[in-house]
Order: structure tokens, then sequence, then C-alpha cells
């Protein structure tokens, strides 16, 4: 199921806005994954992306470039997620 398929609620749709960081190294990871997992991922899964979103770009940029972790293990889990689901999806 993709977002085309589901309407997002309200409150989805601002997280879906705040994921847009204008920065091309992150919107690599992040388009894809809001686009087409965070409306069907479960509660657990949006509260950690939503999480992830908290941390300043410069941050990010590291911590998908396998150069730094965040101390939330969730928020590392989904990061991994969303690199393996980048890299094995069609561009």
């Amino acid at each position: 199921m993709t977002m085309s398929d589901l309407e997002p609620t309200l409150y989805q749709r601002r997280i879906i806005y705040q994921a847009r960081r204008g920065l091309k190294e992150l919107d690599f990871y992040l388009d894809p994954y809001v686009k087409n997992h965070y409306p069907t991922a479960n509660e657990q899964e949006q509260l950690a992306f939503e999480r992830l979103l908290a941390y300043e770009d410069p941050d990010l940029l590291l911590f998908f470039l396998g150069q730094a972790s965040s101390d939330d293990i969730q928020i590392n889990m989904l990061i991994t997620k969303i690199k393996a689901l980048r890299h094995t999806e069609p561009l």
C-alpha cells in the first residue's frame, strides 16, 4: 500500500511536511520512506520517525552516512530500515 492508496491524517501530513529537509542527501532517504512506508507503518515506527525528524540535518546526515548514531535504539533501527529500503527499491 502506498501513500496514494491511503489518505494521511492531518497529524501524518504535518510529519510528512517536516520530512522535507531540502538537503539532497537526506531527501534521498526520507522522501521514498515517507511516500511508500510511513503511512502504513505501525504506531511505534511512526513515533520513532517523528523523533528522528527532531534531529538537526547535520546530525541526520551523520546517522545516514554511518558516522554517528542516535542514543535511541528505535531510531537507529529505523535508519537501518530506511537505508535498506532505499537500496532495495527501484529508483
